[in-house]
């Protein structure tokens, strides 16, 4: 498959001419390969017999299938076959980065684990995306989003005070895995035209975790009390990340800098409200912040969220409207951000997703084809690496290709 350029004539993507093994499974691998996709790379996702496992779990996992494998082609092969196995090193050798997340130790036991396939291809750039990396004593532990979040300290700041601890609503983890193990990738490329070798990486859905946390570690590691949960608010400044209740929804506020709270008393015409000595400093407002909270209820409650946000953006206080997706989807910024890409598969079949959150200059966003269908390209990629047709007739007759 030919990498996309952004049009006839335009210069070719970031990426174009570089070669991608995907054996990644569920979000964090694939969506590490598909950032590279969209950037140009031909990425080919090799799956078992029976496809990647987010096939296998009902309508999120074809969600996860969609979202994560846009402008890949698929091969399904049998790794534990002798067969399967000269497949996969052959089309190592023809790729400049392979992706992995499967169990820990899997590649290892196929034969195709970083260190023994590096010591055959020093260019090579290997990334693995583990649960909680290769040093420690939970190496071995199969490791999800949602044991990312529990065990890095995220669900214990997360939630209301008086109830359980909760994940954040969507795999939030696997996410920023994803692109923090493109990164890296895009790194060690780099450092590669320099020094002429690949690298071994990883990146694990723990440490994430920690890093989407920093500042609040780096408070606590201050010397900071043990951060609790709070619902909406941030401890330390009042009114942040306050939830206010308006006459068709919700709105969330921030304005703890003297100079916004000034202008928050302002825009609801409470100047009085600034000398208030229960709310004249933000420690003050901190200390008082259910009186404080009465006060932002009382002024908001009349109006529309649309018309909160409006009124309060007019005076440079940050402020958003509480949407929902169906809300989201319809928004003005949302159209004119041109995020919403259309995909289509070989067979016609169309679907709308999101691209790449960032643009190359004025180039357009890339909309990469449809994610491929189980084993979708095998007999193409065999083809280009040399294999007949004889013999991907026997390969599929012997049950190594799908």
């Amino acid at each position: 498959m030919p990498s996309p350029t952004s049009s006839p004539g335009a210069r070719a993507a970031p990426l174009a001419g570089v070669k991608v093994l995907d054996f990644g499974q569920y979000i964090a691998g694939p969506g590490a390969a598909m950032t590279l996709a969209e950037l140009g790379a031909d990425v080919i996702k090799v799956e078992p017999l029976t496809g990647d496992q987010a096939r296998h779990i009902g309508r999120y996992g074809e969600s996860m299938i969609r979202a994560y494998n846009r402008g890949k082609r698929s091969i399904a092969l049998d790794l534990k076959s002798e067969a399967g196995r000269e497949i996969a090193l052959r089309l190592i050798a023809r790729s400049d980065i392979v992706i992995q997340n499967l169990r820990p130790g899997v590649m290892d036991k196929l034969g195709l684990g970083a260190a023994e396939i590096r010591a055959l291809h020093p260019r090579l750039v290997y990334l693995s995306i583990s649960g909680f990396g290769s040093a420690g004593p939970s190496h071995a532990r199969p490791g999800y989003d949602v044991a990312a979040q529990a065990e890095s300290g995220l669900m214990s700041v997360t939630g209301e005070p008086d109830r359980l601890p909760q994940k954040v609503g969507v795999p939030i983890v696997d996410a920023a895995a994803a692109q923090l193990g493109a990164q890296a990738v895009l790194a060690a490329l780099y450092g590669r035209e320099r020094s002429g070798l690949g690298e071994t990486l990883e990146v694990s859905l723990l440490e994430t975790a920690l890093h989407l946390q920093a500042a609040t570690w780096c408070e606590y590691l201050g010397g900071a009390p043990e951060p609790t949960r709070l619902g909406d608010g941030q401890p330390h400044n009042a009114p942040a990340a306050e939830v206010v209740a308006t006459r068709d929804g919700h709105i969330v506020l921030s304005a703890y800098a003297e100079d916004h709270w000034r202008r928050f008393c302002r825009a609801i015409a409470r100047e009085d409200l600034a000398d208030d000595p229960r709310f004249s400093s933000n420690e003050r407002r901190v200390a008082h912040r259910s009186e404080l909270r009465a006060v932002l209820k009382e002024a908001l409650a009349g109006y529309t969220s649309e018309e909160c946000v409006a009124l309060l953006s007019r005076h440079q206080i940050v402020a958003g409207a509480v949407r929902r997706y169906r809300d989201v989807l319809a928004s003005a910024d949302m159209t004119a951000s041109g995020l919403l890409v259309e995909a289509e598969s070989a067979d016609g079949e169309r679907y709308r997703a999101l691209g790449l959150p960032y643009r190359l200059g004025d180039a357009p966003r890339a909309a990469p084809p449809a994610a491929p269908a189980c084993g979708a390209d095998g007999a193409a990629v065999l083809a280009e690496a040399g294999y007949s047709e004889a013999d991907i007739a026997a390969l599929r007759h012997s049950r190594v290709l799908a």
